[in-house]
């Protein structure tokens, strides 16, 4: 079977405060059916919410193929530039570091589309913490979508307390 048979979805969080990243990842094989979401999304965008495509510099998308798509609606120049800056260029790091360390098989980038939903938060301020939450949120969850992580056992583990930045039990 050939990596990413199925389509591989991963969440990642990375971060403190409102410069955290809060991100989830849809990665599958072109031909399938992330394509057509991802297509759908890039030719769809609607007020606040501007898909595009990750670069690491202007003319070099990232491979795989990353469409970013922005959870949070633009409010301000600065929001504006901590996403499109900041936010892009952390999950650029974080698509690349999860193919320099094997968990998505470079060989395999060309034949591969990748989502990134991605919340960038109207308070943040700190773009190189911005850019680091992003990076490291965007390489977990495209390690813990391949390895399978978490597992349901630990899940169950946790099932009778639920906690994320805004509710603790």
């Amino acid at each position: 079977m050939s990596f990413a048979a199925r389509t591989l979805i991963g969440e990642g969080f990375a971060g403190s405060g409102p410069d955290a990243a809060h991100l989830n990842t849809v990665l599958g094989r072109k031909g399938g059916p992330v394509e057509t979401a991802w297509a759908t999304a890039l030719a769809t965008p609607r007020q606040g919410h501007v898909p595009f495509v990750v670069v690491v510099r202007p003319n070099y998308p990232v491979k795989p193929l990353t469409l970013f798509v922005n959870k949070a609606d633009l409010r301000g120049d600065r929001h504006a530039e901590l996403t499109w800056g900041a936010a892009q260029a952390g999950v650029a790091r974080g698509v690349l570091a999860a193919v320099e360390a094997g968990a998505v098989p470079a060989e395999q980038t060309d034949d591969l589309l990748l989502i990134a939903a991605v919340w960038v938060d109207w308070a943040a301020a700190d773009e190189e913490a911005v850019y680091a939450a992003n990076a490291e949120a965007t390489r977990a969850a495209l390690a813990a979508s391949v390895e399978g992580r978490p597992e349901i056992a630990e899940l169950l583990a946790l099932a009778g307390e639920p906690e994320n930045p805004f509710f603790r039990r």
